[in-house]
């Protein structure tokens, strides 16, 4: 079992600790999911999420590279811009999703944390068609915090001469905060602004950028938060999750991600499948679901139905804090994907009625 250099403070402060992805991560503190998951919507939360991958790709054909093996057009991207992308095998099927980084004279691709060792040998494995390219997995060596809520800005101004605002969505710079040297970056996976956190260094200073972030949040009641938070905040915009909404067995198009998905910038792994599945038309989707029936949690691997048939599976599922009923994600079979659309989830001997919904579910 791994630990980021965040471990002795998640100790302190009590924090619930879980298996995720090889490390030991907090999956909620002693104020709870629902505390946390309040604090990212109102004010400010802090994720330490260091156990994400990240990988250099340098070289003269680093932009090839990245280009064959994702399905975004990288070459749109600028130094000081990201995109939100997916790496796909032959059959389009997802490897990975990622962010790209494009960091001047070599890429940053961050990874889930749960598929490093399989998204690096599969990169490698890749590489062979180049010549020109050196792929560096630094994981091991980057912290990585995400300070996400409306307060987000206001926190880190206070610690930083970088013009923070300035940052626009899916940008970011090279700058100090805390007086040390970081990507500051503005993606996020909740859906609230924020930003995210890159830096070397070991526990002593990992510990000095953590405790500099709360004294500046303390006006706010920053919070730090776990995995659990992580996730209800996720669903509630629809965003993916790897290994629950996509995987190797869905691709980009059945998962909603098509608006990454550039099959006219050329060649890439997976294009031809893609192709072919968008000119025969797709047999499933995913959807947004809410539960229309009290005191029931739509649970990942519950079965969705209608007319009497298994049309599908949920993908996840839990209840939203903010609507205060229980809402998923799963894949359904047309024509039962039009919004609106009363389908049925089949758990303990009873079927639920749920409705068909486009993410995301909180604004």
């Amino acid at each position: 079992m791994k630990r980021t250099n965040f471990f002795p403070i998640h100790q302190e402060r009590k924090a619930k600790i879980v298996d995720f992805a090889g490390f030991e991560m907090p999956v909620q503190y002693s104020k709870g999911t629902l505390q946390e998951h309040l604090a990212v919507r109102k004010s400010v939360g802090v994720f330490d999420v260091s156990h994400m991958g990240e990988v250099e790709v340098r070289g003269e054909d680093a932009l090839a590279f990245v280009q064959q093996i994702t399905v975004n057009n990288v070459a749109k991207l600028e130094k000081g811009k990201a995109q939100y992308s997916a790496m796909c095998y032959a059959d389009g099927g997802i490897v990975d999703d990622l962010l790209v980084y494009h960091c001047g004279d070599y890429y940053m691709l961050v990874i889930n944390g749960a598929c490093i060792d399989k998204d690096v040998a599969w990169m490698q494995s890749n590489a062979e068609d180049f010549d020109k390219l050196e792929l560096l997995n630094v994981s091991e060596e980057i912290n990585l915090l995400a300070v996400q809520g409306p307060q987000s800005l206001a926190t880190l101004q206070k610690l930083t001469e970088t013009d923070l605002e300035a940052i626009a969505f899916y940008n970011f710079t090279f700058g100090k905060l805390a007086g040390v040297d970081m990507i500051i970056s503005r993606t996020g996976y909740t859906g609230e602004l924020g930003f995210e956190l890159y830096f070397r260094g070991d526990e002593e200073l990992a510990a000095m950028v953590w405790n500099a972030i709360f004294d500046a949040g303390e006006e706010f009641g920053i919070e730090p938060v776990g995995l659990a938070a992580r996730d209800t905040l996720r669903l509630e915009k629809g965003y993916c999750l790897y290994g629950n909404d996509i995987d190797e067995s869905t691709t980009p198009i059945e998962g909603g991600l098509g608006w990454i998905t550039k099959t006219k910038k050329g060649p890439f792994n997976g294009r031809d499948a893609i192709v072919k599945q968008k000119e025969e038309g797709l047999t499933r989707k995913l959807v947004g679901l809410v539960v229309k029936a009290e005191r029931f949690i739509a649970r990942e691997g519950y079965r969705l139905t209608a007319d009497g048939s298994e049309i599908g599976r949920v993908t996840s599922g839990n209840i939203s804090p903010i609507l205060g009923q229980s809402i998923a994600m799963g894949y359904v079979t047309l024509p039962y994907t039009e919004p609106g659309t009363i389908v049925h989830i089949k758990a303990r001997g009873k079927e639920f009625p749920a409705e068909v919904r486009r993410p995301p579910f909180v604004e």
